[in-house]
């Protein structure tokens, strides 16, 4: 009881202090506000470039062609031996006989179609193939090299070229967004942790009284530990609101693509509760930890 009626007397107290020192708690919550945006924005393009990344690895497969004239067994005997390398997703590798190459030749073109409908399994000319998925398409060359150790295989290609290009492109978007956001959090406590000082100070002389009067060092900071985080729910608010109804409003009128079909948007939920969580753990965490940190540096209680 004696420690619920010690944090119900800071929280009360903070929050006071809250509205004692209002044009200093609104300049804390103005900044939290706007970095709380920016970090909002930075997640969503991150996330989103991500998932556009994450769809394009996906896309990037491995084409297996058979030799000319594999019976359907040592099409599968071949299928075996591919799904065993590591970097291969098994359960998907895809595999197309040679009538199947055939018909989809012929579904995509009338002039091939003309051509192709007369094809007998014995006169037709095609190979059977695989479309094989890689789990790490940084490990794509080696897998390749792999698959053409295997017994009647004529062809493996896999874009070597675009591969070659896409992989550093990639991680440097993945390493860049983690950046900016590491950046953004920083800003973001720094703030606080300023905006924060400028109200100690302004209350100085109430904190020497309560020292000289033998107040616990504990006791002294938890007023302003709880007001960081006031502050920083109140910074979160509009940030959270502005990404649920803005990223929402934004999906639907793209249709859930950007600029493109090629660029397709994470859907809006459950992405905008996380990142909503996100902001508002991120608000409570800094206003808290800047609080902290300015009360213990700059006062050195």
């Amino acid at each position: 009881m004696k420690l619920f009626r010690i944090l119900s007397r800071n929280i009360n107290h903070a929050f006071k202090s809250v509205f004692r020192n209002l044009s200093l708690s609104l300049a804390s919550i103005v900044c939290t506000t706007i970095t709380l945006i920016l970090v909002s924005i930075a997640v969503i393009l991150t996330v989103n470039v991500n998932n556009f990344t994450k769809g394009l690895e996906e896309e990037l497969t491995i084409l297996v062609l058979m030799q000319k004239g594999t019976t359907e067994e040592q099409d599968m005997i071949a299928k075996d031996e591919i799904s065993k390398i590591g970097n291969v997703v098994g359960e998907n590798v895809v595999y197309k006989s040679k009538e199947q190459v055939r018909i989809e030749t012929m579904q995509k073109s009338s002039d091939l179609k003309s051509i192709m409908e007369t094809w007998t399994d014995e006169t037709n000319p095609l190979k059977s193939e695989f479309i094989v998925p890689v789990k790490d398409i940084r490990d794509m060359k080696d897998t390749a090299e792999q698959i053409k150790e295997i017994e009647n295989i004529e062809l493996v290609n896999y874009g070597e070229d675009t591969v070659t290009k896409l992989v550093p492109i990639f991680d440097v978007i993945k390493k860049a967004s983690i950046v900016i956001i590491g950046a953004l959090i920083i800003v973001t406590v720094f703030l606080i942790c300023n905006t924060i000082k400028l109200t100690i100070f302004a209350r100085k002389n109430e904190i020497d009284i309560m020292r000289l009067v033998g107040v616990s060092n504990t006791v002294i900071r938890l007023p302003f530990v709880f007001e960081g985080l006031f502050l920083g729910i109140a910074g979160s608010i509009i940030p959270i609101a502005a990404t649920i109804y803005g990223y929402i409003l934004a999906y639907d009128n793209l249709n859930g693509f950007f600029v493109s079909n090629i660029i397709k948007l994470v859907p809006p939920l459950p992405f905008v509760l996380y990142n909503s969580l996100l902001l508002l753990g991120i608000g409570v965490i800094v206003g808290m930890l800047g609080s902290y940190r300015s009360v213990r540096r700059y006062l050195k209680i």
